[in-house]
């Protein structure tokens, strides 16, 4: 024992309870903009709840807390690679916590953990790249209208929707998702490097969504376990958690519940585009 134990006051730092920061990620991934913003995830809503996780000193670990079923690859990379930087700059663990659904880019995000812990009913997956939309061209015809569209560049009126669709657009689309889903391959096999069970018999990057148990026995996850539950076994049962969640816009906080007839239409827009979104997994 040295002298240092003998003062009385050094119990009382060794008892205080670590404080854990969680970082909340929830909610559709798309770019910022918007009348409303600040219902979707992205790098300007989330980076100040970063940083200030991530400057809590003596914490042991940063946690994310994550609910998302994707959306823009590029701003899940951003999300993913500030999360990367700051672990690095401040050399502490993440610990990636999967609620009802990480698909897509949320297991994009979810790859910036170190281990990554999911519930058993969880949805994880969809490793791959989806493009979705509407075709008008015969509609319009039935209604007289003619498209005019006069443009500069073979390919800039691609995949028009009042037009019909030109299998040059679609080669043209199936090599760019190609591309970004090769991109995604590469990233998962970096981040779970030999933890991933493969060659899987239901094929881990053809978008295929998993259970939280099942994508723990495919390598996707490392275990089943709670934020909660996890922290305590992790560092004891006085843990303390500080959530840190991604900033409301100025214009929603100052309006609060009275909003112009315009921003109400564009939340209704965004809402069903939202549900849209958690639909896919039967949520």
């Amino acid at each position: 024992m040295s002298w240092i134990d003998n003062l009385p006051y050094i119990d009382r730092f060794r008892d205080k309870a670590p404080l854990v920061p969680v970082v909340r990620l929830a909610g559709v991934i798309a770019p910022p903009g918007g009348l409303v913003g600040g219902r979707t995830l992205n790098l300007s809503g989330v980076a100040g709840a970063l940083e200030a996780a991530f400057s809590l000193k003596a914490a042991p670990a940063v946690a994310l807390a994550i609910n998302s079923p994707g959306g823009s690859p590029v701003q899940s990379a951003l999300i993913h690679d500030r999360i990367r930087e700051l672990a690095a700059e401040k050399k502490k663990p993440v610990l990636a916590f999967v609620e009802d659904v990480a698909a897509s880019g949320g297991y994009w995000l979810a790859l910036a953990g170190d281990e990554i812990f999911a519930d058993a009913s969880s949805i994880v997956g969809s490793i791959g790249v989806i493009s979705a939309g509407f075709g008008f061209s015969e509609a319009i015809a039935r209604l007289g209208i003619e498209r005019r569209v006069h443009a500069q560049g073979r390919a800039k009126s691609m995949l028009d929707p009042f037009r019909p669709e030109r299998p040059e657009d679609v080669a043209r689309l199936d090599a760019l998702q190609k591309e970004i889903h090769a991109r995604f391959i590469d990233h998962v096999r970096a981040r779970r490097a030999d933890r991933l069970k493969e060659p899987h018999p239901d094929g881990l990057f053809e978008g295929e969504i998993f259970t939280g148990a099942k994508a723990a026995e495919a390598g996707l996850v490392d275990g089943l376990g709670h934020l909660r539950t996890v922290l305590r076994g992790r560092f004891g049962d006085k843990v303390k958690l500080r959530i840190f969640a991604a900033e409301r816009s100025w214009l929603r906080r100052r309006l609060g519940l009275a909003e112009a007839p315009a921003i109400f239409a564009e939340r209704l827009v965004e809402a069903v585009e939202t549900r849209a979104a958690w639909s896919r997994y039967g949520l």
